[in-house]
């Protein structure tokens, strides 16, 4: 190979170099700023290492009062100091953390632009839904926040539309526009709400879950074309539950329910999947374990390739 040949082959392969880039994206629920677990906010820090994430839809971020009327900190700001990275406060205890700089944010802070290399940048958004009524709990017979107990799937739909559908509305507000940019967008969030993906009429069949249900909000989101990662690299929902909620209590605990209300979305053009991960408590229940772990919500990590 000559000299001219081999100049033009080095420098195709840098230039494929650089227009291809990884991100690990992902959602974390502090758990009240973390100190609901009764650990050092250097223990959520050690969650986000081990996940080896990039960007991170928090929510929770509100740790406890120091003293009475002091108000609650913004944990997700101090977990920001502590990693040496940026961060956004969206309002109501959420807030977007990255390695990479935020550029802007949509006009109702549901999200942020990441710059992630010069002139290349991805959208990112992160919610918090209401956590009740929460309709495994109401399905179960499970006493929670005044939640009423039902039978059928049509009851499950009509209450989480209830409780969360205003929410997913403004939160599409912000996001279609994002979708429409062409930009690599993902989404991020503690929906308190499971998936259409995982409460399946096979799965009710195999006695996973009491009926198929197809709950509205994430229905919402992959309506848009957003879809989800973790069933994107996990299609088998008996397989792979997947459960995020709840570490706190054993998986056989006849008084809970354990479901996947925690989720990465994604959508864009050449934008794909290598891997999405749980990160717990235990390897048993986690791809990633941290012990001790300090959440009440096991986290997701998705790895996100981009080509341009």
């Amino acid at each position: 190979m000559n000299l001219a040949r081999l100049l033009l082959v080095l420098l195709e392969c840098s230039t494929f170099a650089a227009r291809a880039a990884e991100l690990r994206v992902m959602s974390f629920n502090l758990w009240h700023g973390g100190d609901a677990g009764k650990q050092p906010l250097s223990q959520t820090a050690e969650v986000i290492r081990a996940a080896k994430a990039d960007i991170i839809g928090l929510q929770e971020t509100g740790g406890y009062e120091m003293e009475k009327g002091s108000g609650r900190p913004d944990n997700g700001r101090k977990l920001a100091d502590l990693l040496g990275w940026h961060y956004f406060d969206q309002g109501e205890r959420t807030g977007i953390l990255s390695r990479y700089p935020i550029v802007t944010n949509t006009p109702r802070k549901w999200g942020v632009s990441v710059r992630i290399a010069p002139g290349r940048e991805v959208m990112m958004f992160n919610v918090h839904l209401a956590h009740a009524p929460y309709q495994p709990y109401q399905l179960a017979g499970i006493p929670y926040s005044n939640g009423r107990f039902i039978k059928t799937a049509a009851e499950a739909v009509d209450e989480a539309r209830k409780a969360r559908g205003e929410q997913v509305e403004r939160l599409l507000v912000d996001l279609k526009p994002a979708l429409a940019s062409g930009k690599p967008v993902f989404l991020t969030g503690d929906f308190n709400e499971p998936s259409s993906l995982d409460w399946t009429a096979r799965a009710a069949a195999a006695g996973r879950k009491p009926v198929a249900v197809e709950y509205p909000s994430t229905l919402a989101v992959m309506k848009t074309g957003m879809r989800d990662a973790y069933r994107t690299a996990h299609p088998d929902e008996l397989t792979h539950p997947g459960n995020t909620w709840t570490p706190t209590t054993r998986p056989d605990d006849p008084k809970d329910r354990h479901d996947r209300i925690d989720f990465v979305f994604f959508a864009g053009p050449n934008v794909t999947v290598k891997r999405c991960d749980v990160v717990g408590e235990s390897s048993n229940s986690a791809d990633i374990a941290v012990i001790p772990y300090p959440s009440d919500h096991r986290a997701v990590v998705a790895t996100i390739e981009l080509n341009d």
